[in-house]
């Protein structure tokens, strides 16, 4: 399953897993897209990794799996 987190990694924005704004690599690295815009440039600053808008969660997987700090 997706590991959806909560903020973006970088500024601390919140990103629920409803949430259009966010963007993530292939190790789930978690960045809001105004965050992609003025800094990133659509590169992962952990890994170099692409940069792509996050799956949205809704209807019952959403209240059964909200996004969550990373364990």
């Amino acid at each position: 399953m997706l590991d959806m987190r909560p903020e973006c990694e970088r500024c601390g924005k919140a990103l629920p897993a409803d949430s259009e704004g966010a963007l993530i690599c292939s190790f789930e690295c978690t960045f809001c897209i105004d965050c992609d815009v003025r800094e990133l440039g659509g590169l992962c600053p952990n890994c170099s990794g692409v940069l792509t808008s996050r799956p949205k969660r809704t209807g019952a997987a959403l209240e059964a799996f909200p996004a969550r700090a990373k364990a």
